[in-house]
């Protein structure tokens, strides 16, 4: 049976079936990822993937690459359709064409690592678990290259396939989520390998994915292992509820903030107070009454931290920005935060002038980048890192490396996507930031999913898309500054130098072995 599909997917007339195969198996990606999460789903699909560039052509290899990733993007990425549908009048038949040209793109970054992969094989003819290592290598560079080049999409990496399984997520605290794709990939393609080796190598393929499974669990484990208490702040967030369509309406300002003044009156002692992204449709620092109106909810020095957009007069006009900005009881701004990461065609439009295209978002004008990450020191309260929606997608980019703070806050705006998987995936890389920097994560969310995240990723506290309520809870306690927190993706480079500096050791070895048996010493 092998033997028989490794004549299949390298059979010259078989070019539909292989592509076919690959297609599939880049659907099946996203059932890897929340809200599904089928673990069994991911050796299957890079398997196959890995099995079909094992015969083919550079040229070939480039095409099965580009296929596999629209599966994987045409699927995982549907949800950006609903944000078309908001504003259906203008936007909706641009739905469609949005995703797949979407898809078509970010589908190069796997056609580029396959394409790399079949040249090395083909070139230096290298098989079993150095192939394997070798695959491993070339789809982390290209997702290193999705979540860098044009602004950056790090969008269901591979990594996030075990975001629900505690121990096995863990290692991203060492060597952040690139770091953490690169074996989770290996690993999940290691059955591929065991069906493309010859007979005497299959034994070494076996053990080799046993003590690499024990390894990373155990790792797990003893981290989860260490305790790390709560923090005596409590927590109030609010999760309005408000539709996208409702949100910007005329008349609707009003209505939104008696809402969200009347979720956040409820009874119970909080000490921080977290609206989400845009929370009040309007310029908060520019309207006195509705900042009168805040403390009634803010008695006895309690803080709010909430997303409203801003605007500042300069000579070449208005400028706008995206923010958070924090609010005594007395309605007065103490400091703020302004996103830096912005949304192509959602808050500013590339290349405005050249391209036949507005933005999504309701506006004057396009957003402008604030000066990067941040740490904020709010009154009676742990230094806060703010990330703004999309923010928090990117590893390594959202704490200010200077000062670490000791948690994030996470406001975010999800209402344009529905009840669609757009929000479950949005809440997995956030899981994912608070592994790799050892901190917790705060989401407030307009219409969900709000959750409070310890340091080691778990979900202490949760509201779900579509609900009007609070979340009332402790903020958890930070933990030690982790390796890729401090180093960044020097961290999971290094882990793939001494991945190949080992595999290069144990070929030698190996070498050295077989010529002592071969040639053995005279008594």
């Amino acid at each position: 049976m092998m033997t028989g599909w490794l004549q299949l997917t390298g059979c010259s007339r078989c070019f539909p079936l292989r592509s076919g195969i690959s297609f599939m198996a880049g659907g099946l990606t996203v059932l890897t990822l929340p809200p599904f999460s089928w673990i069994i789903a991911v050796p299957v699909a890079f398997s196959a993937l890995f099995l079909v560039l094992m015969q083919v052509s550079t040229a070939r290899a480039f095409v099965i690459g580009w296929i596999f990733g629209m599966g994987q993007f045409l699927f995982g990425i549907s949800w950006i359709a609903e944000s078309f549908y908001v504003d259906s009048e203008r936007f909706g038949a641009l739905a469609i064409p949005a995703v797949a040209g979407l898809s078509a793109g970010l589908a190069i970054f796997p056609a580029i690592a396959a394409m790399l992969f079949a040249t090395v094989m083909q070139r230096r003819a290298v098989g079993g678990i150095t192939a394997g290592l070798l695959f491993a290598t070339c789809w982390v560079a290209a997702e290193w290259l999705r979540g860098h080049v044009l602004t950056g999409f790090p969008w269901n990496l591979a990594a996030y396939a075990l975001v629900e399984h505690a121990p096995l997520r863990q290692p991203a605290a060492w060597v952040g989520s690139y770091g953490l794709g690169f074996v989770t990939v290996f690993i999940s393609i290691l059955p591929g390998v065991f069906i493309a080796a010859a007979p005497n190598s299959r034994a070494a393929v076996l053990t080799l994915f046993a003590v690499a499974v024990t390894v990373i669990w155990g790792g797990g484990v003893l981290r989860l292992n260490q305790n790390v208490p709560p923090t005596d702040i409590a927590l109030r967030i609010v999760q309005g509820n408000v539709p996208q369509v409702e949100k910007w309406a005329p008349g609707s300002r009003e209505r939104t903030l008696e809402k969200y003044l009347g979720l956040s009156a409820q009874p119970g002692r909080f000490d921080l107070l977290l609206w989400p992204e845009t929370a009040f449709p309007g310029f908060l620092d520019e309207d006195a009454l509705a900042r009168r109106r805040l403390s009634t909810v803010l008695p006895d020095g309690r803080i709010l931290l909430t997303g409203v957009p801003d605007r500042v007069e300069r000579d070449g006009g208005t400028r706008y920005f995206n923010t958070v900005q924090v609010y005594d009881g007395s309605g007065e701004i103490l400091t703020g935060y302004a996103k830096h990461h912005l949304v192509p065609f959602g808050e500013y439009v590339p290349l405005k002038g050249w391209l036949p295209f507005e933005r999504l978002a309701e506006g004057l004008g396009d957003f402008t980048p604030g000066p990067g990450p941040r740490t904020l020191a709010v009154p009676g309260a742990p230094l806060v890192a703010v990330a703004i929606c999309y923010e928090i997608i990117f590893p390594g980019q959202v704490v200010d490396d200077l000062f670490r703070p000791d948690w994030i806050f996470n406001a975010t705006n999800d209402a344009w996507f529905g009840a669609s998987i757009g929000p479950e995936q949005h809440l997995a890389s956030a899981r994912m930031r608070a592994v790799e920097e050892g901190l917790p994560v705060v989401r407030a969310a307009n219409t969900g999913i709000s959750a409070i995240i310890d340091a080691n990723g778990e979900i202490v506290a949760r509201l779900d898309t579509g609900r009007t309520d609070v979340i009332n809870e402790s903020l958890p306690a930070a933990r030690t500054a982790t390796p890729y927190g401090r180093f960044g993706d020097w961290t999971f480079l290094s882990l793939i130098c001494a991945a190949w500096t080992l595999r290069f050791a144990f070929g030698l070895a190996k070498k050295r072995h077989k010529s002592l048996k071969t040639n053995p010493k005279e008594p």
